[in-house]
């Protein structure tokens, strides 16, 4: 069997993958994949429907977040849990199908029906859910629509699993709003409409730009309401002799709950990827055994976990095929899976029990002796940034800061991504560089000194903390009196998955302008619709270093 996607910067020949993903997933997940966002769509027009009439469904607004979430970019891979979730969202679609038609009868109207290429129930067996899922592939729309209309379905869709992954974040620290899932529902009814006019589609991604400024801001209040703003901290990235575990992915929780569980068992934390910035929160940096980062993004993963002494929790996004050397010692958690994989499921309250992770870690040997101690310096939210403004403020007025530089996103494994390293490397020493998400592992061990006590490399976050960023940018301007866009400021950006293209949406609506986005441009803005992303927004792809820095700068 073949398969078709496009959705993340990998994709193969730049164009799609149709063979096995780049990724990792096989054409059977692939299929299972594109059929949960179908059955996601039914439940969201049911849903939206509802809503018209007054009626909220709590399980419909959970169900359509983590189903979107679990089609991102290296999230779930495992058959079996897929199923599950495609049965269940066909159990939840028929309630609110019923929920949908009495109201209606009750009003004397005829109730909304699924289009008949819409309403598939799913099979009794795996093969036959394949199947189904291969029925409603995005090669089916690309052959009916075209590439532009298609590509901007996608952009939408793609736009939305980003913003249910951040609203996702957000839900399990209890932040919620019930206008976003309300949109999320509005939007996904739009899509399961097989829409086709190019106006409305574009208006369409753009507000899913404007409701994920309002996810992403819930989640910041989420993060640092629950564990305090982030501190100016010199994280340490070297290991430390004794037992061991390593964290990933993206979720706080998950690891305040591993740290409070191995409290007294002599075993050290450590974060990876894009859990670094949590070493600089007050209330989890406060656990002693929390004692740096281990290694660098996500892509380096097989190399990295194979070589870590200690026990793997991967929570979230972000997994690779786990090598059989280290596949005994990995546990994943969350909305993230593999196939063979042991997973650390939640209890009614939420609560999960880490006691598998654990054993595992005692179990393996641990590092044998402390390596020579190393820093980098974390911690650089809005928080920090903002308590600092005058000083900041003062250094461009006087000269001291001639330009700042966004240098951020996601990291990945396709080449061209040195183009990240060698800008930071050759921005002037009296710019300042602020970075964010996993990208930043292309320099962030580089020292680039400061200017006048201001760090030149100002470490926001996580990609998840995309909010600080543009907080800071937004506080600018207005000190200055001016916009965003006339800000010594410019943007260089690298994407992967689809968080990042919900946020590239985020800055388009916000009207910022001159965006340089690599290392490669999406496979689904086709030169039709890249030209209307030029004429509106001048949205650039990155060239070279030299060059790119050379414009910017005149």
């Amino acid at each position: 069997m073949g398969m078709f996607c496009y959705q993340c910067e990998q994709t193969a020949k730049g164009t799609g993958c149709t063979l096995k993903g780049v990724c990792g997933k096989e054409p059977e997940v692939a299929a299972l994949l594109d059929l949960l966002v179908h059955v996601a769509e039914g439940v969201s027009r049911y849903a939206h429907c509802a809503r018209g009439k007054g009626i909220v469904n709590r399980e419909a607004d959970v169900f359509v977040v983590e189903a979107l979430f679990s089609t991102v970019t290296n999230v779930d891979f495992d058959p079996a849990r897929l199923a599950e979730l495609i049965r269940r969202g066909a159990k939840v679609r028929a309630n609110m199908r019923g929920v949908c038609a009495e109201t209606c009868r009750k009003a004397g109207r005829e109730p909304q029906a699924l289009p008949a290429d819409a309403a598939i129930e799913p099979a009794a067996d795996l093969l036959g859910l394949i199947r189904q899922g291969e029925g409603v592939a995005i090669s089916k729309r690309l052959d009916k629509l075209g590439a532009d209309v298609t590509g901007l379905q996608e952009l939408i869709t793609y736009g939305l699993k980003g913003m249910a992954a951040y609203a996702d974040h957000a839900r399990v620290l209890d932040k919620e709003d019930d206008g976003v899932y309300a949109f999320i529902h509005e939007a996904m009814d739009f899509l399961s409409g097989n829409p086709t006019d190019v106006g409305a589609l574009t208006a369409m991604a753009l507000k899913v730009g404007e409701v994920n400024l309002k996810v992403m801001e819930l989640l910041d209040a989420a993060n640092t309401g629950t564990y305090g703003h982030p501190e100016p901290t010199q994280a340490r990235v070297t290991p430390i002799k004794g037992k061991c575990i390593v964290i990933s992915g993206h979720d706080l929780k998950d690891l305040k709950m591993l740290l409070e569980q191995t409290e007294g068992k002599g075993i050290n934390v450590y974060t990876h990827g894009e859990m670094l910035p949590c070493l600089a929160y007050p209330e989890l940096k406060k656990h002693k055994h929390l004692v740096g980062n281990y290694g660098g993004a996500w892509q380096d993963q097989q190399k990295e976990f194979e070589a870590f002494p200690g026990a793997i929790l991967m929570t979230t996004n972000c997994i690779q095929k786990p090598k059989e050397s280290y596949k005994a010692q990995i546990f994943t958690t969350g909305l993230v899976a593999w196939p063979g994989v042991k997973h650390i499921e939640a209890d009614a309250s939420g609560k999960k029990d880490f006691s598998p992770v654990i054993k595992a870690a005692l179990a393996a040997p641990g590092f044998a002796a402390d390596a020579e101690a190393k820093t980098i310096p974390i911690g650089f939210a809005r928080n920090t940034v903002m308590s600092v403004a005058g000083t900041v403020i003062d250094a461009v007025k006087g000269g001291a800061i001639k330009h700042f530089f966004l240098i951020g996103g996601c990291d990945g494994a396709k080449p061209g991504r040195n183009y990240y390293t060698d800008f930071a490397q050759a921005v002037p020493k009296d710019c300042v560089i602020l970075t964010l998400a996993c990208g930043k592992y292309r320099f962030n061990k580089l020292d680039f000194g400061d200017i006048g006590g201001i760090p030149r490399l100002l470490d926001c976050g996580q990609c998840n903390d995309a909010y600080s960023a543009i907080q800071i940018a937004v506080a600018l301007a207005g000190a200055f009196g001016c916009g965003v866009n006339d800000l010594p400021l410019s943007l260089v950006l690298s994407w992967y998955e689809q968080k990042a293209v919900c946020i590239l949406l985020t800055l388009l609506h916000l009207g910022i302008k001159n965006i340089r986005l690599g290392p490669t441009l999406p496979a689904f803005v086709t030169p039709a619709v890249l030209q209307v992303l030029v004429d509106k927004f001048a949205i650039k792809p990155t060239t070279t270093a030299a060059e790119d820095l050379k414009a910017i700068l005149g």
